[in-house]
């Protein structure tokens, strides 16, 4: 999503006349696309504030832009450092905001997800089908940073996906295009998905999807367990366009631990979903995202982690050592796993799904 943001970026200041710069050094405006899942993405755009200082003193003409997804904890940290720190929802005003200089300009009242981005390359397209989420994961910053969740209107969506499968000339990069073969469908609950109308789910999203013409694989995340249904199942076996891999987040193999987090299923309810999902999709393959050294968890609810790893058997597995992110509910509880602890937890998981990989 952050990758898909950014080509939105690029699009709005391209046509307000702006091009890339080769590199920081010869740019007249540098824009920070943040992302505030994790403290350690924060810390390196904090990291960047005393380099801008330093292409300041050399161009007296640099502006700096923070954007996307940022707390107010840390809005009020980076506000000396960025010369403007602009809502990612409100960029359809940024060309408003930049000329005036202030942020008090009004809203253009377009909503970004429909502003057409410059795609970054001609094989892969990323394509956001919603924004924002309704969950209450107690570790993530999300639904205060991206607020709650906001579908496209399903028209919208395929008539991208039309246009970036079809071969030809490409406006967006002034050449010809043989067609995106690969076509990323985006949502930080992508598959909570529902038009306007509500007739629309992800299930028949995805299967409108498939029947546009074209050689093109359809992908998608990141869904959510809770939100994973016998149609789209169904749907996902039976489109060929639909790429046989599956990013399935569970986070914890412990049903205590589940429960801090706020994730509303148990390890049995997803040990069931993957056998119906290998059943109807045998040659899947299935990665997940895991979470150690969650506030409280102990040796053996770990351990029910490093089991569940090994019944399942991912093929890929995305590791996150848990850390504090003002804020969120797990932000009040106590953060007693030791750093070298969480190391060697996901070390142990590592190991693991180096056996199946």
């Amino acid at each position: 999503m952050n990758k898909s943001d950014s080509e939105k970026i690029a699009s709005v200041l391209e046509n307000m006349g702006y091009r890339q710069a080769l590199n920081m050094d010869k740019a007249d405006l540098i824009v920070v696309n943040m992302c505030s899942v994790r403290q350690s993405a924060v810390d390196r755009v904090y990291g960047l504030i005393q380099k801008f200082k330093k292409l300041k003193a050399k161009n007296g003409k640099l502006k700096t832009i923070l954007t996307g997804c940022i707390l107010k904890k840390d809005k009020q940290k980076f506000i000396k450092g960025f010369d403007l720190i602009l809502n990612i929802r409100d960029l359809a005003s940024w060309p408003l905001l930049l000329k005036n200089y202030t942020a008090g300009a009004p809203n253009q009242g377009l909503n970004y997800l429909e502003i057409r981005p410059k795609y970054q390359n001609d094989f892969s397209a990323f394509i956001p089908i919603s924004n924002g989420c309704n969950n209450a994961c107690s570790y993530c910053v999300v639904p205060y940073v991206r607020g709650p969740l906001v579908c496209r209107d399903h028209r919208e969506i395929l008539e991208e996906v039309k246009n970036v499968v079809q071969k030809g000339f490409n406006p967006i990069r002034n050449a010809i295009s043989n067609g995106a073969r690969e076509i990323w469908l985006l949502g930080q609950n992508v598959n909570r998905y529902s038009s306007k109308s509500k007739i629309i789910n992800f299930a028949r999203l995805l299967k409108m999807i498939n029947a546009i013409p074209g050689n093109f694989l359809i992908r998608f995340m990141s869904p959510h367990p809770a939100d994973f249904s016998e149609e789209l199942i169904d749907v996902m076996a039976n489109s060929e366009k639909v790429a046989k891999y599956l990013n399935l987040p569970v986070q914890s193999g412990d049903n205590e631990i589940l429960k801090k987090m706020g994730r509303p299923y148990t390890v049995e309810q997803y040990k069931s979903l993957v056998k119906k999902i290998r059943k109807k999709i045998p040659n899947i393959n299935l990665s997940t995202d895991v979470i150690v050294g969650f506030p409280g968890e102990t040796k053996k609810q770990f351990e029910n982690t490093a089991r569940l790893f090994k019944e399942i058997k991912f093929n890929i597995a995305y590791f996150a050592k848990y850390s504090p992110r003002p804020g969120t509910a797990a932000w009040q509880m106590k953060d007693d796993v030791p750093w070298k602890e969480k190391r060697r937890r996901e070390k142990i998981l590592r190991e693991i799904i180096g056996k199946y990989a």
